[in-house]
């Protein structure tokens, strides 16, 4: 969705110099001001605000912003340096400014970085991976050129946009239609998104939409969290040195090839990994200038990019010339998943999961039975969903047919319906992803080979047709360490909505997977986990 052209600025704007630290590290923090001086908040952000650090009359400067910055940076001189101390905990930390005059109602519009766990102290056994990469994608402040405006080079070296870190308090904005409406235009997500002056692309990255509620409640459980980001899998892949369990949260859609690596080397060797996300692991990416930017041709890679018809080729991970696809990672892929309630890819879906296999321990303490539907009050199934090519067993439970690269271990728990987009299918904010390709078509053509513009679809091999009818499916599979996947974006809502079944299956998860214990007293925010009983409909 399109940014209002009178996108919200601020008259201090800025960004750190790195996403990722660790304590004895300095941060630098580069702005921009219309303003003499400015004043300085750092906070943790978990289950409270912590302010750590302040300071007050700051320089400012106003800063020239190049003609290109979507692509290649600000530039900026460090604005302020400091020494991280080492009793700082790991955590997602907000970088405030204010100015005389700054009115209190305004939207702040801060920067942030990860504090990593000291590496002179024992690591917390769970680490959750900010999604760095994807923020990086959507992210086009100042109107700047994204992955979804016409770049293919993003840099890291720019404030973000309103609405991926913050926004203004018991605002909604989803992807997803709100349950109990249709709105497959996305009017209500328009009205608000230029009510409020943010970015278009904000409902799909940034700490706010997705990661901000799971901390929230891993925190009021006592659970220990240790912290990095995507990119750190390349850059650090230390980071998961004596993991339990690798968390990753929401929207989780760019990877490059030695983030992969490091990842499956990590669950060979018996890390486990939780995927609460969709559209997981889906496009390649390579770093350039020393991590600064991030590069991604996506749809007009097989065209355009240098390095087009290799392994290396910046679209697809499913895509034939690659052969390395996600679901060999996640188990599943958006390729047989897609659109819930986004557009009219399921328009009127359930929102919801219908639960398979109720006797796994991961519905341990639920209740839950056969074909109950879960996480449907909150829309736990909505935008984008991740699946795999299934068929059914003798018994009529649904089982993956591997063909696609899931691995022989996986068993599905829950599914829901999803829908790549067909043409018809497209909400009046988008448009077709390469030239007249739907994603439908486009994916049938970069898999399969069948180019729909050629080969109508009555003439397509029946599993070709089938991606078509996606689904977003729950699972998991063994190889060394245990691989989670629920197969969509919003699990984080149900999280945040207290659902009492989703609260309960990520707990078993993080207990199981993880070690966690939970704190006593911790808060619970629901009663027992129960599953809606048919009586209540």
């Amino acid at each position: 969705m399109q940014s209002p052209g009178n996108m919200l600025r601020a008259a201090v704007e800025g960004y750190a110099g790195g996403r990722s630290y660790a304590p004895g590290e300095t941060l630098t923090v580069h702005c921009t001001a219309d303003v003499p001086s400015f004043d300085i908040e750092i906070a943790r952000c978990g289950r409270t605000r912590e302010v750590v650090w302040t300071a007050e009359g700051i320089e400012g400067h106003q800063r020239e912003i190049p003609a290109d910055v979507g692509a290649r940076g600000c530039g900026w001189p460090s604005s302020f340096e400091l020494v991280l101390p080492p009793d700082w905990r790991p955590g997602y930390y907000e970088v405030s400014f204010a100015w005389p005059g700054k009115d209190d109602r305004e939207l702040n519009l801060p920067a942030f970085f990860v504090l990593r766990s000291s590496p002179e102290r024992p690591r917390p056994p769970i680490l959750l991976l900010l999604t760095d990469t994807t923020y990086n994608a959507y992210n086009d402040w100042n109107h700047s050129r994204s992955l979804y405006t016409g770049g293919s080079h993003v840099s890291f070296e720019r404030p973000f946009a309103p609405g991926f870190l913050t926004r203004p308090p018991d605002l909604r904005l989803r992807a997803a239609t709100a349950m109990g409406t249709f709105d497959p235009a996305f009017r209500t997500q328009r009205a608000t998104v230029d009510a409020h002056r943010l970015s278009g692309w904000c409902y799909g990255a940034g700490f706010y939409q997705w990661e901000r509620p799971f901390i929230t409640w891993a925190e009021e459980e006592g659970i220990e969290l240790d912290f990095a980001v995507s990119s750190d899998l390349e850059f650090r892949p230390e980071v998961l040195d004596g993991r339990q369990l690798v968390v990753s949260v929401g929207h989780d859609e760019y990877w490059s090839w030695a983030m992969r690596d490091s990842m499956e080397e990590f669950i060979t060797g018996g890390g486990n990994v939780m995927f609460l996300t969709g559209n997981a692991v889906f496009w390649q990416v390579r770093f350039e200038d020393e991590g600064r930017v991030m590069v991604s041709y996506k749809y007009a890679a097989p065209r355009e990019d240098p390095l087009r018809g290799t392994e290396r080729q910046s679209g697809m991970w499913s895509d034939s010339v690659v052969g390395r696809p996600e679901n060999q990672l996640t188990g599943v892929s958006f390729t047989h998943g897609g659109y819930v309630r986004a557009g009219h890819g399921v328009a009127r879906g359930p929102g919801g999961y219908l639960v398979w296999r109720p006797d796994h321990w991961i519905f341990e303490g639920t209740d839950v039975r056969y074909g109950d539907l879960i996480g449907a009050e909150y829309g736990v199934i909505g935008y984008e969903a991740d699946g795999c090519e299934l068929t059914y067993g003798e018994d009529g439970l649904p089982v993956p047919t591997h063909r696609d690269g899931t691995p022989e271990s996986f068993e599905i728990l829950a599914t829901s319906p999803a829908r790549l987009w067909a043409n018809e299918d497209l909400p009046p904010t988008n448009s077709g992803v390469d030239g007249d390709l739907s994603d439908l078509g486009y994916t049938q053509w970069r898999v399969f080979g069948v180019d729909p513009r050629v080969t109508p679809e009555s003439e397509m091999e029946p599993r070709v047709r089938a991606i078509g009818h996606g689904n977003a499916v729950m699972g998991m599979y063994t190889r060394g360490g245990t691989v989670f996947t629920s197969g969509c974006t919003d699990w984080g809502h149900g999280i945040e909505g207290r659902d009492p079944i989703i609260v309960a299956i990520t707990r078993n998860l993080m207990t199981r997977l993880g070690g966690a214990s939970r704190r006593p007293g911790a808060e619970d925010g629901a009663g027992e986990a129960r599953a809606p009983s048919a009586e209540a409909g």
